[in-house]
């Protein structure tokens, strides 16, 4: 009964001590929040209405969003009468377990910063990198997501991006068309040329300053490939491309230039040895 009522003594003690300066840390902290996530939406709407890039925007808004969190958080922890310099000891030997546990996050932070340095790519680019492609919809600190052709959403480390290769298909304004066209060895190959470079003549979105180009390329197992080269700019790409494969197609049937089907000839030897 004595404990107890011994217990019950130093809770009591503990509670007017401290219940105090408890209450007004919780508080701090609820509120703190609250006013670090207005501050983190007022940054983005200042970002976005003073046209900063938008691969920067969410980078840097999570970056403010966690360095304010912090830094409440030490607040609060001073608050309570934690020391601030034994706080930031632990703190920073957390940090530092954390940091060995997770390196791979570690590594996606770092490639985040050298994208976002760097610039290989930015919002709306389509990319191909990591094993995976797509448009590029957003550049987070430790993710990029991407956006495929058919609606599909990839989030893929920044690390892998930084620590591979990027293929930009919207880097330079133009970009070179090159379409391989197999014809039948009995065809006529001035005439298969002469339709490729009436229709490229027609297409008016080839770059006239860059030329077009046309030549027979291989002597194949099946046909005689002709080569059609041209510029275009990157948003034509694949109009010109697409347009093309069917135009061509056309023009080759009502000209009556064959497009052959991969074949082989075998020619059957018969063994006079046998007789």
């Amino acid at each position: 009964m004595e404990k107890a009522e011994k217990f019950l003594a130093q809770s009591w003690d503990l509670i007017i001590t401290y219940g105090g300066q408890l209450v007004l840390a919780i508080l701090a902290l609820i509120i703190g929040l609250a006013i670090i996530k207005r501050i983190t939406k007022t940054f983005r709407k200042t970002m976005q209405k003073r046209e900063v890039d938008e691969s920067l925007i969410p980078f840097l808004s999570t970056l403010i969003n966690a360095a304010l969190k912090v830094m409440l958080v030490i607040s609060v922890a001073g608050m309570v009468g934690i020391e601030m310099t034994s706080f930031v000891a632990v703190l920073g030997a957390a940090g530092l377990a954390v940091g060995l546990a997770l390196q791979g996050s570690l590594s996606n932070f770092a490639g985040g910063v050298l994208i976002l340095i760097l610039k290989p790519f930015k919002v709306g680019d389509f990319i191909e990198g990591g094993g995976v492609s797509g448009t590029v919809r957003e550049i987070q600190i430790f993710y990029t997501f991407l956006t495929t052709p058919t609606g599909q959403e990839i989030m893929v480390p920044n690390g892998s991006l930084s620590n591979n290769s990027i293929v930009n298909y919207n880097f330079n304004p133009t970009r070179r068309l090159d379409m391989t066209f197999g014809i039948g060895y009995g065809d006529d190959i001035d005439k298969a040329k002469g339709i490729l470079h009436e229709l490229a003549a027609e297409e008016k979105r080839f770059l006239d300053d860059k030329g077009i180009l046309i030549f027979v390329e291989a002597l194949a197992d099946s046909s005689v490939n002709i080569r059609l080269r041209g510029w275009t700019t990157t948003g034509d790409y694949w109009d010109v491309l697409n347009g093309l494969n069917e135009k061509v197609k056309k023009a080759f049937d009502a000209a009556d230039v064959g497009i052959p089907y991969p074949q082989m000839d075998l020619h059957l030897v018969e063994d006079t040895t046998k007789s």
